[in-house]
């Protein structure tokens, strides 16, 4: 794009009680949401860098490094946009390495569609709203250690890293532990230390790039990505990179943790 088609302005938030002011720069025309997530990973990256420091001023050390893939075998959660964004990644590789790509998709897509593992996740997510935050947590983090326990790898885990690393879901970059890297392989409650990142921008990204016609379907994970973009082409709005910026931070104010003002001049 040239000078005339971005917009530069500041946001101000208030992370762990301190107010912090970041600029960013976004497209001044409309444009799709998957296009702006080159703009959410690098504010993710900020917001859990800033999550990092607190807990290594705790006395905390981050355990996650290359060649630890554990927590590569964990159902994440995707936005709509993000579905799509993979799709279009996975489509532009080279042969061979596209169909085998698309083949562990369809392997573990095909696993656990079997098992009934999708059908229960949404029939989990249903019945969660007449219930307790408590006894729903508990009961979807049952659901998800099942899925762990099949050992289905993310079809971009390669020697144990992320080969999309710099592609990779907000929901990846947002997870971190400080406790042992070997406990990762049979994680519980008492056994990992997660990193508390006070703002999760993945969170908001789902909400606001929902567009309604996925019939049925509440939990995009990963593994699904190409299925679901094959099933239902994208039917995105197009918005200003600042009307998708408001939106965001919108949905940040009403929901999640950090609190404050924003604009986006």
């Amino acid at each position: 794009m040239e000078n005339n088609e971005w917009v530069t302005g500041s946001v101000t938030l208030k992370l762990n009680g301190e107010p912090v002011e970041m600029q960013m720069t976004v497209p001044a025309k409309p444009i799709k949401p998957h296009r702006m997530l080159p703009i959410f990973q690098k504010m993710t990256s900020a917001f859990v860098e800033a999550s990092i420091q607190a807990a290594e001023a705790a006395g905390g050390s981050i355990s996650c490094k290359a060649g630890c893939g554990a927590c590569c075998r964990q159902p994440v959660p995707m936005s709509e946009a993000e579905i799509h964004q993979i799709a279009e990644l996975v489509e532009s590789m080279p042969e061979p390495r596209r169909s085998e790509i698309r083949g562990r998709f369809a392997a573990g897509t095909a696993h656990l569609r079997e098992m009934g593992w999708f059908d229960e996740i949404e029939d989990r997510i249903e019945q969660a709203q007449f219930e307790t935050r408590e006894i729903a947590t508990a009961k979807l983090a049952d659901l998800a250690m099942r899925y762990f326990r099949q050992g289905i790898a993310c079809p971009f885990l390669e020697n144990e890293s992320c080969s999309i690393h710099e592609s990779r879901p907000l929901a990846c970059r947002e997870y971190l532990v400080t406790s042992p890297a070997e406990n990762c392989s049979a994680p519980s409650a008492e056994t990992i230390r997660m990193v508390d990142v006070f703002l999760k921008p993945s969170r908001s990204l789902r909400n606001i790039t929902k567009t309604g016609q996925l019939k049925g379907i509440k939990f995009l994970p990963l593994i699904r990505a190409l299925d679901i973009a094959e099933s239902f082409p994208e039917q995105f709005a197009e918005k200003t990179g600042q009307e998708w910026m408001s939106d965001f931070f919108d949905d940040v104010s009403a929901n999640q943790k950090a609190e404050g003002s924003h604009k986006v001049a």
